[in-house]
């Protein structure tokens, strides 16, 4: 069964599953027993009915590669753990982000077993910048003996160089160039002379292998280590956040960290999760919606290194406090970026939406929600998109991608033709500095660039659904099944679903533009709803008039917990009006 909208309420085509995934999803549900709803999430995955055990059920240890096959990876290793056997002392520095922030975590923690402290250092976003920097790095070289790069460092030729006297790992996931900076060792799996075979690895997930591999180095020696499965909490944050496939291990790097999250032993996530009122057991929508952007509001808009303290800290008191302020942060992040939204928006409907590239630069826009903006438009518009703030003549601007369409490769090469200042990322995000003199012409530069992709050849955005349900098929049962199909996330949707023919029986406007719903069919059976920025687009004042009007409704379904209760919602992501009425 298929249902026909060409142009819902947000625009879009609705796509159902191909003919022959249809088909391999009713032998995979006959050879397996199977419910048909959960076949169709594996036949979509392109597993087989011989795989659906092992892939229901990840193992870290079959998933798990050999740390040793990443360049360098022996030596980073070696080198950390001599430092730990002469108590030498130990600088961590670590990006803004979550996976930075999780990255420098996963290193305190592990030192902690040995009493080793270490020194944590963060840059500021805008008075320093992403990545290593000369002054900072000769500081930190002048009073310790190692420096560990996490989630930065593979471009920073200079800021190495400028630390003498102490050694340097690098652990990192960003495109390299075609140098790497003068580093006692460079553990990226995105090194140019890497195989490509773990290039999924966010920065964590790259430090988590790392000490796999000195556990091993020690294990040789007959001495023994932490355990490193309890800090899989911190690599499945870090993996999620920075929206890392989940394929391959990552994707039992995340089932195994819930499962360890859920357990809550570590100070910062518990205090994290308590404020941001989560109720159940975590999922990887928390991690993404919840507390990856409270983790990032310290970076974004307040002190740099609040993120990575609270992921380190073992003091439940200090967590609290910690988790308050960054609550704090992220409201004020919100007002901040809904004003930079709206300018940007404006801006690149001036220009023109079908362009290979969409781009806005202004004064004052704050660089901490740049990147969280330029997500929305290329959202909205499913084009590559980049949003820049000005101070004086320095710009600093974030660019999000679309599947296919490789940005931090093309940010890289107009570093290379000197358009920009500074630049660099992965295919899906990236970062840049530029003066003003530059901007136009980088920005028609990227956008032939991303041209040449594909980019300008994209038409609106396809709704892909994986199956038509009826009301009283949505139960807590078929949505425990869905759950050992995930975590889902990157390269891995989570599964859609449409109801067709649903009457709206109730809706009421929530929050700024949100809208919670009640819908039904003709058998009676009612479920709830919740629409997120329902108000954005015409499915909040649709469905609020809906009289007797019909609609399909696409999205995800969950289960929402309130007051020790669990029922079955519907969060809407598009809604269409019926051919017919009641």
């Amino acid at each position: 069964m298929s249902i026909a909208v060409e142009n819902s309420l947000t625009g879009r085509r609705w796509v159902g599953l191909g003919t022959d995934t249809v088909r391999a999803a009713e032998a995979l549900a006959q050879q397996t027993g199977l419910s048909l709803p959960l076949s169709r999430i594996l036949a979509r995955r392109g597993v087989a009915a011989d795989e659906s055990t092992s892939f229901l059920a990840p193992s870290l240890r079959d998933l798990m590669p050999d740390p040793r096959s990443m360049l360098d990876m022996e030596k980073a290793a070696g080198r950390f753990l001599a430092a730990v056997k002469a108590n030498q002392k130990i600088a961590i520095f670590a990006d803004y982000d979550v996976d930075g922030g999780s990255s420098a975590a996963l290193l305190v923690w592990w030192l902690r077993d040995f009493g080793i402290q270490a020194t944590v250092y963060v840059p500021d976003r805008i008075d320093e910048g992403y990545g290593p920097n000369d002054a900072a790095m000769a500081e930190l070289a002048a009073t310790h003996d190692l420096v560990i790069c996490v989630d930065c460092g593979t471009l920073s030729h200079g800021p190495i160089q400028a630390t003498k006297g102490a050694d340097v790992i690098v652990l990192d996931h960003h495109l390299g160039g075609e140098t790497l900076p003068d580093a006692l060792a460079v553990v990226n799996p995105n090194r140019q002379d890497e195989t490509g075979d773990l290039a999924h690895l966010c920065a964590a997930g790259v430090v988590f292998l790392m000490l796999v591999e000195a556990n091993r180095q020690r294990r040789v020696l007959g001495e023994k280590s932490p355990d490193l499965m309890a800090l899989l909490d911190l690599v499945a944050l870090a993996t999620v956040a920075d929206v890392a496939p989940l394929i391959g291990v990552n994707r039992a790097f995340v089932r195994q960290g819930l499962k360890i999250m859920a357990a809550r032993q570590r100070p910062g996530l518990v205090a994290l999760a308590d404020v941001a009122r989560m109720d159940s057991a975590p999922t990887s929508y928390h991690l993404g919606f919840l507390l990856g952007p409270r983790v990032n509001a310290g970076g974004r808009i307040g002190a740099a290194d609040l993120g990575a303290r609270l992921l380190s800290t073992d003091n439940p008191h200090e967590a609290g406090a910690m988790a308050e302020r960054l609550d704090q942060l992220n409201s004020e992040r919100r007002a901040i970026e809904n004003q930079v939204r709206e300018g940007a928006l404006e801006q690149a409907q001036s220009r023109d939406l079908a362009a290979p590239l969409i781009w806005a630069a202004d004064d004052g826009w704050h660089p901490g929600v740049v990147g969280i903006v330029a997500s929305r438009l290329k959202e909205s518009t499913n084009r590559p998109s980049v949003v820049i703030g000005f101070e004086g003549d320095e710009g600093k601007g974030s660019g999000r991608s679309v599947s296919g369409v490789d940005l931090g490769a093309s940010i890289q090469k107009l570093v290379a033709e000197g358009l920009l200042t500074k630049g660099g990322g992965h295919k899906m995000a990236a970062g840049l500095s530029l003066t003003r003199a530059q901007l136009e012409p980088a920005m028609e530069r990227l956008g032939e660039l991303l041209a040449k992709q594909g980019a300008g050849e994209l038409g609106p955005r396809d709704l892909h659904y994986d199956s038509i349900l009826m009301p009283t098929a949505a139960t807590t049962d078929l949505i425990e099944q869905i759950e050992n199909a995930g975590p889902f996330g990157a390269s891995a949707a989570a599964p859609r679903f449409v109801f067709p023919d649903q009457r709206i029986t109730f809706a009421k406007p929530v929050g700024e533009s949100h809208l919670r719903f009640s819908f039904g069919d003709e058998t009676g059976t009612r479920l709830d709803g919740i629409a997120f920025g329902a108000f954005d687009s015409e499915i909040g004042n649709s469905l609020q008039n809906a009289g007797h009007n019909l609609f399909h409704l696409a999205g995800r379904l969950e289960l929402n917990t309130w007051g020790g209760r669990q029922k079955v919602q519907l969060r809407l992501e598009d809604a269409a009006p019926a051919d017919k009425k009641l």
